[in-house]
């Protein structure tokens, strides 16, 4: 099991040394509660095709053939494939707003901003096999830019990260940030280094360009 493992812990000292312990659940927990156990299954046997053959290379006949049922079986339980999609996307949106709440929790800010950004470099880490499928397919594009849900959710780690009025430079920096983390887990160059060097890169990086001071 790799260093950003699911359900991997965040320490850091905080204010007067206080030390934070922050786990995002894994990602089974958080679909059991949001979708039925059918409907899970179809979602588990679908990552593995998205990433493979990207979400508009992915058809609801080789989902249903990856489960073994027909195709019938499969619309009893998204009526359309874009229901399928948006629940891949969900399941995977749901261990970012884990992350999120427990970054909002923390009363010390810089110790709220090291909670989300590490749990942000671990998902992705994670997740890098996903990251080409799910971030630049134009259909997963499309959904997500028509989703309330998830431009709310977005708004929240912005405003985590950058503060309710965020200058100029901090919002590019954020950005610098997001193209950052985003891209460098499905690039090429690093298809070769295991996890944990691109997770432990990719914080350190990421904590200087939004300005955030190496854990103590």
């Amino acid at each position: 099991m790799t260093a950003a493992a699911l359900g991997r812990p965040v320490r850091r000292g905080g204010s007067g040394g206080r030390t934070s312990l922050a786990v995002v659940p894994a990602p089974d927990a958080l679909a059991s509660n949001r979708f039925s156990a059918a409907q899970n299954r179809i979602i588990t046997a679908t990552l593995p095709l998205f990433a493979e053959h990207g979400v508009s290379g992915t058809s609801l006949q080789m989902i249903a053939d990856a489960l073994g049922v027909t195709k019938a079986a499969v619309y009893h339980q998204f009526n359309t494939k874009d229901e399928i999609v948006l629940a891949v996307a969900e399941v995977e949106l749901d261990r970012l707003a884990a992350a999120l709440e427990l970054a909002e929790a923390e009363e010390d800010q810089l110790l709220g901003r090291e909670v989300l950004l590490t749990q942000v470099v671990d998902l992705a880490v994670e997740r890098r096999h996903l990251a080409s499928a799910l971030q630049g397919d134009p259909v997963m594009i499309r959904l997500l830019a028509s989703h309330p849900p998830f431009q709310q959710l977005i708004e929240r780690v912005y405003v985590l990260l950058l503060g309710q009025e965020p200058s100029p430079e901090s919002r590019l920096r954020a950005a610098m940030v997001s193209a950052a983390i985003g891209g460098a887990v499905a690039n090429p160059l690093v298809a070769d280094l295991d996890d944990e060097t691109v997770r432990s890169q990719l914080l350190t990086l990421a904590r200087t360009l939004i300005d955030l001071p190496e854990p103590g």
